[in-house]
Parts: structure tokens; sequence; C-alpha cells
């Protein structure tokens, strides 16, 4: 099994930074009903939002 490392900072309310082995990223909003956007070092940009219920929605861009 291989090892992994990922660490979360809450750097300001409603912004995080977020590091793994490879990259880091930051994350804004997310709210308790809005939309969250994470923009990562390695030029990926997802936007995701959490629905009612067990459902979840996520779009991902390449830089």
């Amino acid at each position: 099994m291989p090892l992994t490392f990922r660490k979360s900072f809450r750097i300001l309310p409603g912004v995080r930074l977020n590091i793994n082995r490879k990259s880091w990223s930051i994350t804004t909003g997310g709210g308790k009903h809005g939309p969250r956007r994470t923009h990562s070092s390695t030029g990926r940009r997802t936007t995701s939002m959490d629905l009612p219920g067990p459902f979840g929605w996520r779009k991902t861009r390449r830089g």
C-alpha cells in the first residue's frame, strides 16, 4: 500500500490551502450551501457544490 500525504490549512475565513505530495491548491467559498472553487498549482480548476441528500456536483477544467 503506497503512503499518501495530504494536509489542509485554513488561512482565512472561507479560504483553505491544500498541500499534497506533488502539488498545492487554494479553495475558496464553500459556505453551508454555496459553491467551492479550487485552483491547483498544476493548472486544474474545479467548481463543486454539495446538493441536498447524498448528492454533489463538480466540474473540472484543465488549464
